[in-house]
């Protein structure tokens, strides 16, 4: 089988007005997605806590993303990436509104003591 060569900058046909989140392939201990924001945030008071590691890079587009235990949000820009450990609790303060925020993420099972 020949494999398909997709780009992940490819606008949608149609803004969402909700994210999306296309999951682009999975292994036994990681799963890979593209999620394209366009002004989202999580909702006030939510905060993400995984049970498994994410690795994250912003492609396009800008971001603010906040840890718990801070302030303030660390605006990203395309090219931005950080890998968030498992439990580490965080939160989407915003996203462009006027185009399309498009991440890259890899969520794994981290090595112990590694």
């Amino acid at each position: 089988m020949i494999p398909d060569i997709t780009n992940l900058l490819t606008p949608q046909v149609t803004s969402p007005n909700e994210e999306l989140f296309e999951h682009l392939f999975r292994g036994q201990s990681c799963r890979v997605e593209r999620i394209v924001s366009t002004g989202q945030a999580t909702r006030e008071g939510q905060w993400y806590d995984q049970e498994h590691a994410e690795w994250v890079i912003l492609l396009s587009g800008s971001a603010v993303l906040r840890f718990e235990g801070e302030t303030e949000g660390r605006t990203l820009i395309p090219g931005d990436a950080v890998n968030i450990p498992v439990h580490c609790r965080h939160r989407v303060d915003a996203t462009a509104a006027d185009r399309e925020s498009v991440w890259l993420a890899i969520h794994y099972e981290p090595v112990e003591n590694g």
